[in-house]
């Protein structure tokens, strides 16, 4: 017996051997190579020297001296580095130089010139341009999800964390932000070498640096010492904005501190604002990065607006702890750092907005942007399949951002806020400069709860989709309850269960009111037992906001809607509304008359920007031409009655936003021209630069007569560099010439003329406006045949915004048949990406049902 279990230890090992070393290199980082490198490579440090010349076109000459120990030399050692191999000038390992041998996006070093201990590898390249951001007064890196290896030789997975050495030579009027403090600098011949100490320990993808002619500001808002970067030169919005951005940042930290019972994690937290920033924000390590715009208010920004700047701020200061301290071993658990933190943010948000109503904001910041992904064709679990970290940015979406704090929120009420709070101080204690799976936090949760947690995540987590709710209700002859249960079923069909929880409100003729809280719901609840002998003539349904999926609504009765007295119940019914309109409950005219109504009484800003943006979405993608032109003279002079009545200022812009969007009769182009001359003022409405510069492009695609003086004007008027060059970049997108929006249409088929992600969408946001796409049309095929190209040479978001602002704009029937034409031709089409094309077209497709 004992022989044979050694002979079958003995073909286990040759078999496990054998497997190693028949590991198969392909583009990408595999997992399989990723699991493996984590047992082979350990102790990495890179020591990086970039040098930035004054001239944009010229390459940046740049070293790597590498560290690290080897564990096995089963295979070779595998750097990845997706460039041309001819950015590889030489290759020094442990002090001999080695041919360079780079295949399928890696540089193999042979394992021969290694050894089972710590070894050197020097590398001079070109540092690789697809993620250095290029522009004439600056250049930033943003490495995220697999591009830090499109930019220097490294180990490119979020499991091998490194210490990071910085020696970066820029033009001497440039300013350097990194991971680490500025240890010294030297001049020489125009230029200044930095020098930086040594960074925290940090995965690949939170490397960064920032270099250019900026504005600097530190200050110590409490904690330490920060610094500031931007290119900001409005002093209105430099007054108004800076002081409050560094607080910010310091409320959170002090939150995050009490919170995670973990001081705050790296050697300090700086920041840059950067105009054509791709995202909101980036969480780099010491060096986090903003879109300037995102930070920059003026003192008549709206509550919304300085909400989302501070939730921002604080998203981003969460991800100091979670996915910078404990990141997650696979980028398929990507969502577990944007949950955190997108969940600490909503809860920094209570200290620092006192008279806020924050369960409404949760609702109305989560709700509807996670149902317009979860009830499409195209939705997908919180935690997907991923085999190659190339395909890692496709994972990223609004179930991730908004439907994953939906689920957590159940899951602390599961839990309890106190078992649910301690199980994450000992997630971030036990993981901490480490890296960890859902699992692993589950385990944690699991012992801290009666219930079974990972059962429970297996739908909340592992599957898609939401629930559809229904009654059985019977009554007797005198029009009481005998018998009210409420049950759900999955509405993709299956029989999944989401167990959660939320409350309803009875309301009887006469105005009584019964109150059920329904706690953890499973796939039926029966109330009969509090409301026999009841006479319900309506049922408000999730009245907390707390609940996730479609909810019956009594359609006598949605017109009282608007008179809910407690604000979260009444978002609530708005929200439920529009998704029950969305599966035929409800006809969009009705929704639209509901809508326009209640927009007239609603005194909530919050409110007012969800039935504002309903009102635009259904306008212009589910009414018909003629519904259209029936309602629009009546939107028009409604919304304009709201803007001369005596109403706060933030509602007001945000009306002011809703009627810049409708007003396209020819009274209204008038008015908006008027305005935009300044010739006739709105009380209480303060426009600013972006503002009017917004407006001329409206009157553009309005059609104005003058429009082409307009934008004359407007381009005159503009004061700061950075928006100058965004606007003449747009130009084309606004002529009234087919044929030069035809030009510039083509010209963003090509990679090279789509480096600036965020200003290329609000292109598409012009050429594909609804009044222009009858003459857009033809460009559909070109955009869906161009989204693998988009993919493979775009950042994470920029495959969903390219299509969301050209084809998800449509509802015509025409846009829908060349949709169709193409998933016929296409039945092997990459599965991510069809995912994105059916989130984005969701709304074509519906309404080609709706519209009939």
């Amino acid at each position: 017996m004992k022989t044979y279990l050694y002979f079958l230890c003995f073909l286990i090992v040759i078999s496990c051997t054998k497997q190693e070393s028949e590991l198969k290199l392909e583009k990408g980082i595999s997992f399989e190579l990723a699991q493996y490198r984590k047992q082979q490579i350990a102790d990495v440090v890179y020591s990086l020297d970039f040098k930035i010349p004054k001239e944009r076109d010229k390459v940046i000459a740049s070293k790597l001296s590498l560290n690290f120990t080897i564990n096995d030399l089963i295979n070779d050692v595998f750097l990845d580095f997706n460039e041309a191999a001819s950015k590889l000038k030489s290759l020094k390992v442990n002090g001999v130089t080695s041919a360079i041998n780079h295949q399928k996006e890696h540089l193999i070093i042979d394992k021969k010139l290694l050894r089972l201990a710590k070894n050197s590898i020097e590398i001079l390249f070109d540092a690789g341009e697809n993620s250095l951001n290029r522009n004439e007064e600056f250049l930033y890196t943003l490495l995220v999800p697999d591009r830090a290896s499109t930019l220097f030789p490294c180990f490119d997975q979020p499991d091998i964390k490194a210490i990071y050495n910085l020696k970066i030579t820029a033009p001497k009027d440039w300013k350097v932000l990194a991971a680490g403090f500025e240890e010294s600098n030297l001049e020489v011949d125009g230029f200044i070498e930095h020098t930086f100490t040594s960074s925290d320990l940090m995965t690949t993808y939170l490397f960064s640096f920032v270099a250019g002619k900026f504005t600097e500001e530190t200050k110590n808002p409490g904690a330490f010492d920060m610094r500031f970067l931007y290119r900001e030169n409005n002093k209105e919005k430099i007054s108004e904005s800076v002081d409050e951005v560094f607080n910010i940042h310091q409320q959170s930290i002090n939150f995050l501190e009490e919170y995670t019972q973990v001081k705050f994690p790296f050697q300090k937290m700086d920041f840059a604002a950067i105009p054509p920033f791709q995202y909101g924000g980036m969480e780099h390590v010491g060096a986090i990065q903003y879109r300037q715009s995102s930070l920059f208010l003026d003192k008549n920004a709206t509550l919304n607006s300085k909400l989302r700047r501070a939730k921002l701020i604080a998203h981003e200061t969460s991800h100091m702890w979670f996915g910078d301290l404990v990141t997650m071993k696979w980028f398929n658990d990507v969502w577990m750092k944007e949950v955190f933190a997108n969940f600490m943010a909503d809860k920094i948000m209570n200290p620092v907005f006192t008279d806020v109503n924050h369960e409404l904001n949760f609702m109305m910041s989560h709700y509807p942007s996670a149902y317009s992904e979860d009830r499409t064709k195209g939705t997908n679990a919180i935690r997907q399949y991923l085999g190659n970290l190339k395909n890692a940015g496709s994972l990223y979406g609004r179930i991730i951002y908004n439907k994953a704090p939906i689920m957590m929120r159940q899951l602390e009420y599961l839990l309890g806020e106190e078992a649910f709070k301690e199980g994450i101080q000992e997630y971030i204690k036990t993981y901490a400069n480490s890296n960890a799976d859902w699992n692993e936090l589950v385990a944690i949760l699991d012992e801290k709860s009666e219930g079974d947690i990972k059962k429970w995540s297996d739908v909340w987590v592992n599957s898609s989709g939401r629930a559809i709710f229904y009654e059985e209700v019977e009554l007797n002859e005198k029009g009481n309850v005998t018998k009210f249960i409420i049950h759900q079923k999955a509405e993709d069909g299956s029989d999944k269960v989401w167990t959660q929880s939320f409350k309803i409100k009875l309301i009887d003729k006469r105005g009584y009111e019964k109150i059920i809280n329904i706690k953890n719901m499973g796939k039926s609840f029966d109330i009969t037992p509090a409301v026999k002998d009841f006479k319900p003539g309506l049922v408000l349904y999730n009245t907390n906001g707390f609940g996730y999926g479609v909810f019956p609504i009594y359609k006598k009765e949605i017109g009282t809607y608007k008179v809910v007295k407690d604000a979260v119940s009444r978002g609530s019914q708005f929200i439920n509304l529009y998704e029950n309109m969305l599966i035929g409950e409800v006809t969009p005219l009705e929704m639209y008359q509901i809508y326009l109504d209640a927009i007239q009484v609603e005194k909530n800003e919050l409110i007012i920007s969800y039935l504002s943006g309903r009102i635009q979405t259904i306008f212009w993608s589910f009414l018909t031409e003629e519904q259209q032109q029936d309602v629009q003279n009546k939107t028009e002079h409604q919304i304009y009655k709201l803007l001369e009545k005596e109403l706060p200022k933030n509602i007001k812009k945000t009306l002011f936003k809703l009627y810049q969007e409708i007003a396209i009769s020819e009274e209204g182009k008038e008015n908006l021209y008027e305005i935009w001359q300044e010739n006739k003022r709105i009380k209480n409405v303060l426009l600013n630069e972006d503002d009017f510069t917004s407006l001329a492009i409206k009157l553009a695609i309005f059609k104005h007569p003058k429009s082409s003086d307009i934008l004359d004007q407007q381009q005159a008027k503009i004061t700061n560099n950075d928006r100058l060059e965004r606007f003449n970049w747009l130009m084309p997108s606004l002529s009234d010439n087919e044929n030069v929006r035809d030009d510039f249409m083509r010209s963003l088929l090509q990679k090279e003329n789509r480096e600036k992600e965020s200003w290329v969408e609000a292109a598409l946001r012009n050429i594909h406006h609804p009044l222009r796409q009858k003459a857009g049309t033809k460009y559909l095929n070109s955009i869906l045949n161009a989204l693998e190209e988009v993919q493979l040479t775009g950042d994470i978001f920029f495959p969903k915004g390219w299509l969301s602002n050209s084809i998800g704009q449509y509802s015509s029937r025409e846009a829908n048949d060349i949709l169709n034409q193409f998933l016929v031709e296409n039945p092997d089409y990459n599965p991510i990406l069809l995912k994105k094309l059916l989130q984005t077209t969701d709304n074509l497709t519906r309404a080609q049902n709706i519209k009939k």
